[in-house]
C-alpha cells in the first residue's frame, strides 16, 4: 500500500486527506501502519488522491 508515499508526494497531511476523501483520520493512520484496507475505502482514497487503485495498492 503506497498511501503514505503518495499522500506525502502530494503534500497532504492526514487531516487534509481525511477532509477531501471523507475517510476518518484514524482509519488513514491505521491503513498507513497496517498496509491494508477495505476496497470501498481504497476507492475513496484513490479518488481523493487522483490515482488508480493499482497505483495506490501496488505502485
Amino acid at each position: 500500500m503506497n498511501l503514505k508515499k503518495i499522500r506525502e508526494q502530494q503534500g497532504l497531511s492526514v487531516p487534509a486527506l481525511s477532509k477531501i476523501s471523507g475517510v476518518p483520520r484514524r482509519t488513514i493512520q491505521d491503513i498507513e501502519s497496517r498496509g491494508d484496507c477495505r476496497v470501498s475505502t481504497a476507492i475513496k482514497l484513490a479518488d481523493a488522491l487522483k490515482v488508480t487503485l493499482d497505483e495506490l495498492c501496488h505502485g
